[in-house]
């Protein structure tokens, strides 16, 4: 194997390893349209209008990925929609 073929091997694997992961955020009875919005602005980032059309997507298709990236960054994320008693999960 040529010294370029191994590179390229090497970048490949990282990039597979490098998998992005997704928080689903799930609909739910107990949590105001107001609610979703603010804690998906602080938490996640959002934009008010992206936040809000995350909130409309998950109260009409009951689920709505609304954040992707490593597992390690998404795993403080999701613990504090957790905490705010929205109902998520990394997937």
């Amino acid at each position: 194997m040529s010294l370029k073929e191994k590179a390229l091997e090497e970048v490949l694997e990282k990039a597979l390893d490098q998998k992005n992961n997704e928080i689903v955020l799930y609909n739910d009875d107990v949590n105001t349209f107001d609610h979703v919005i603010e804690t998906l602005v602080s938490v996640c980032e959002h934009s008010p209008v992206q936040a809000e059309q995350c909130a409309i997507l998950v109260h009409f298709k009951g689920k709505c990925t609304v954040k992707t990236g490593a597992y390690d960054e998404l795993v403080p994320k999701c613990s504090k929609l957790l905490q705010a008693g929205l109902s998520a999960e990394i997937v």
